[in-house]
């Protein structure tokens, strides 16, 4: 009876069940494909896959209407007519790493002897040479001379494959506007990286919080989960950023409840510039003291004057919902603060800017 599949073919398939050692596929036939379990379970004996979970998988053999699958091909299955076929089809293989020669790895699939460059083994996040011993790892049979005494492999067309698949199938559910679960993955002065189950997004320090973060570790943790919305996915360069503000409450939207023209706030200094000093008046709103409503001369270097952190008594001359400002003034002393609260309430509905100072003046 001729084959339905050719050896080496690749086919996608769900997963029918899971039964002792044998995972079994749906081939649309009257008997399912067989797969040993083992090639998907890891030291830990978890299996990686469940029922109803699609998988790429590649014919190996057929023997009364039972058909064979692999997802790479090891140990006694790999004699050196298996490689050729692997070879030819594209197969991956999986072999010992058993030791360091000149310009890379031997490499030992099946009884075969095989050569990795120092170039195609791994993927990104390279390890030292040395740690590469030992372990097992999967192959791509890159070349294939000599009836098999001359085998170059590449794991990092593997691992390239997968990240490619893989980035992939997240573009087509990770799109700009959606929520999405990560872990932190690494924290820099800028931000962090969160990892969205494989891929990392930036995190930037401004979109954070809505409130002013001036040290990232301050406020997360590596491994800790966040959710975040996705602001920018350009998946051609693989450069996704995200934003935990974003899910928060605007403050802005009910400023105009919590603050009026003419309060005093009492609260701290939260960044200095040469145009004037910016002041909290709550988590991620502040408002701004102009240099020409300070006390200094006009070309005073500010910084030099006024510290963050430093306590400081301010009332609220102007809010702008739409331009999300607010203008302040300095309130100096409580005669001054009188003087100035007089001056406002005198003050025609004009746009005049209220200035304490002025109001001194006028004494």
């Amino acid at each position: 009876m001729k084959n339905l599949f050719e050896v080496g073919q690749q086919i996608e398939t769900s997963v029918v069940a899971i039964s002792g050692d044998t995972i079994f596929l749906d081939l649309g036939l009257k008997s399912e494909g067989i797969l040993d379990k083992a090639e998907l379970t890891d030291e830990n004996g978890n299996c990686s896959v469940k029922e109803g979970d699609t998988i790429k998988v590649y014919f190996v053999s057929s023997r009364n209407e039972e058909y064979r699958f692999t997802t790479k091909l090891a140990g006694q299955n790999a004699d050196t007519s298996v490689l050729e076929t692997a070879y030819k089809s594209g197969i991956p293989v999986e072999g010992s790493v058993k030791a360091e020669i000149k310009g890379g790895f031997e490499v030992i699939i099946g009884n075969t002897k095989a050569f990795c460059p120092y170039s195609q083994m791994g993927y990104r996040q390279r390890k030292e040479p040395a740690e590469y011993v030992g372990t097992h790892q999967v192959f791509k049979i890159q070349e294939y001379k000599n009836e098999g005494k001359n085998i170059i492999v590449s794991n990092r067309a593997i691992l390239e494959a997968q990240a490619n698949e893989k980035i992939d199938s997240l573009s087509k559910s990770i799109k700009e506007g959606t929520v999405v679960e990560g872990t932190v993955k690494s924290i820099e002065s800028y931000g962090a990286f969160i990892d969205l189950d494989g891929v990392q997004a930036v995190l930037p320090i401004s979109e954070i919080s809505r409130a002013r973060v001036n040290d990232v570790h301050e406020v997360l943790s590596v491994g800790q989960k966040v959710k975040a919305k996705v602001i920018k996915a350009d998946w051609t360069h693989e450069r996704i950023s995200v934003s935990m503000k974003e899910l928060e409450k605007d403050p802005w939207d009910d400023v105009t409840a919590s603050f009026k023209v003419g309060d005093r706030i009492d609260s701290k200094i939260s960044r200095v510039t040469d145009f004037g000093i910016f002041v909290s008046l709550a988590a991620g709103i502040d408002g701004l003291v102009h240099i020409s409503k300070l006390n200094v001369e006009r070309n005073t270097n500010l910084k030099k004057v006024y510290k963050e952190g430093t306590d400081i008594a301010v009332i609220i001359d102007k809010i702008d919902v739409q331009e999300k400002r607010i203008s302040l003034s300095p309130v100096v002393s409580n005669e001054e603060e009188d003087n100035a609260k007089e001056y406002l309430a005198s003050q025609n509905d004009d746009g005049e800017t209220y200035n304490p100072f002025a109001a001194l003046l006028k004494k």
